[in-house]
């Protein structure tokens, strides 16, 4: 047991349950055929546009795809990966890139933006995870095919394919790195 493991017993009931759903997450890559009610898709697009952002610019763009012919083609550009066809959602999280890189130059361009929608995406995953939802963060792509399919603006990049469903598999837990592997105190 680690040193920081000992303190969860102290801890509000709220951020137990919280810690629950974050340790609960996994990437659900199989999905039954049944639809995903437009609500929950709404609490989805509600979480991730609660998050944080540099300067609170908000410079998250989200492009819900339920259309057959839509997911094949993104499927096709992101290496096969068939969940995405399967999926009865898929989310492709985008970063406005000017809303960020107007105010903070190169590196809103080049990090600010990123970390953002990267935000916006873990809200995404966690708020399916409490809905009782799978869904699986995909990062493999060609970004000029989504762009083209998509319509994207030339200013617009994807940065994420979510396959949101009602998961087909449970998936086990994976291992992690122990606390006292992770923190350093004060210096590395």
């Amino acid at each position: 047991m680690n040193v920081l493991s000992k303190e969860v017993g102290s801890i509000p009931s709220e951020a137990k349950t919280l810690l629950e759903i974050i340790k609960g997450r996994r990437s659900v890559r199989r999905f039954t055929r049944e639809k995903v009610p437009k609500e929950h898709v709404f609490l989805l697009i509600e979480a991730a546009r609660w998050a944080p952002s540099a300067g609170n610019l908000q410079p998250w763009e989200f492009i819900i795809v339920t259309d057959d012919n839509i997911k094949y083609k993104l499927m096709e550009a992101a290496l096969h990966q068939e969940y995405i066809y399967e999926a009865p959602v898929v989310i492709v999280a985008a970063a406005n890139i000017p809303r960020t890189s107007n105010y903070y130059g190169k590196r809103g361009e080049e990090l600010y933006v990123i970390q953002d929608v990267a935000a916006a995406i873990q809200n995404i995953l966690l708020m399916a995870h409490a809905l009782g939802l799978g869904a699986v963060w995909i990062g493999a792509f060609y970004e000029d095919r989504v762009k083209e399919i998509l319509r994207l603006p030339e200013y617009v990049r994807p940065l994420a394919i979510i396959p949101v469903g009602w998961p087909a598999e449970r998936p086990y837990s994976p291992p992690r790195r122990s606390v006292d592997e992770i923190v350093h105190w004060e210096t590395y």
